[in-house]
């Protein structure tokens, strides 16, 4: 993977347009103001604003709703090579999906620290992920249950290899 570089220009106009999708939809909406812009080779690929209230969809971060709408116009679950440019610090979900896609660079220009003052922080959901499993206010546990005679991993590798 290529690491992309931008020039100082361009993360500032990308993330300016980002803070404008946030502002747009807040004065429009009410929304939270979040927004982002996903780039490749200096191209909006597309934007997102947070819409979790007009959804009723707790996953429609701005960031998600961009990823979203670049893959189905790349038509590829895959980005490689693409830039997010957000308003805020990406949460921890937002920046698994990054990782999962292929997304190679994000810039942000409120981070948690500011958006703590506002309630607007995740820093506090990054600390618990840090932390073991079983030190972790969610449950979490595997069950091992494989069903006889269907392995599903297997399935899908003889699936997707044919």
């Amino acid at each position: 993977m290529t690491k992309s570089s931008q020039t100082p220009a361009e993360i500032e106009t990308f993330l300016k347009q980002a803070i404008d999708l946030a502002m747009e939809s807040l004065r429009a909406t009410g929304a939270r103001p979040f927004g982002a812009v996903l780039v490749k080779e200096g191209r909006v690929i597309a934007t997102g604003v947070n819409e979790i209230l007009a959804t009723n969809d707790p996953t429609a971060h701005a960031e998600l709703t961009a990823i979203r709408e670049a893959a189905r116009k790349l038509g590829s679950p895959r980005l490689d090579g693409c830039v997010v440019y957000a308003s805020g610090h990406p949460c921890p979900m937002c920046l698994a999906a990054m990782h999962m896609t292929g997304i190679e660079a994000v810039y942000y220009a409120y981070d948690n620290e500011v958006g703590k003052v506002y309630g607007l922080s995740t820093a506090a959901i990054y600390d618990e992920m840090r932390k073991p499993f079983d030190q972790q206010k969610l449950k979490i546990t595997c069950v091992p249950i494989r069903p006889e005679g269907i392995d599903l991993y297997d399935l899908w590798r003889r699936q997707t290899t044919n």
